[in-house]
């Protein structure tokens, strides 16, 4: 019963922790889509439409940065009709 114990609270803990290392990961990423965009809340969303289909492209992590910076060079702000 002793053995059950700790593997059961060693698989949970090894859970918990790769949860919250992928959840870090998200925000960070997020937070560095919404950082390139500034104030201009049409350009929030943009990034963050950029940031998910940088997901869908399955863009390196590593590359993200650099991915994300061109996609928003290449962002035109729309003027309101």
């Amino acid at each position: 019963m002793d053995y059950f114990i700790i593997v059961a609270t060693t698989a949970a803990g090894l859970y918990f922790h790769w949860w919250l290392y992928r959840r870090i990961k998200r925000w960070v990423d997020r937070d560095l889509a919404l950082s390139l965009a500034g104030d201009d809340q049409r350009k929030r969303n943009f990034m963050l439409q950029q940031l998910e289909r940088a997901k869908a492209e399955q863009v390196k992590r590593k590359d993200l940065p650099q991915w994300l910076q061109d996609a928003a060079r290449q962002y035109t702000p729309e003027t309101p009709k």
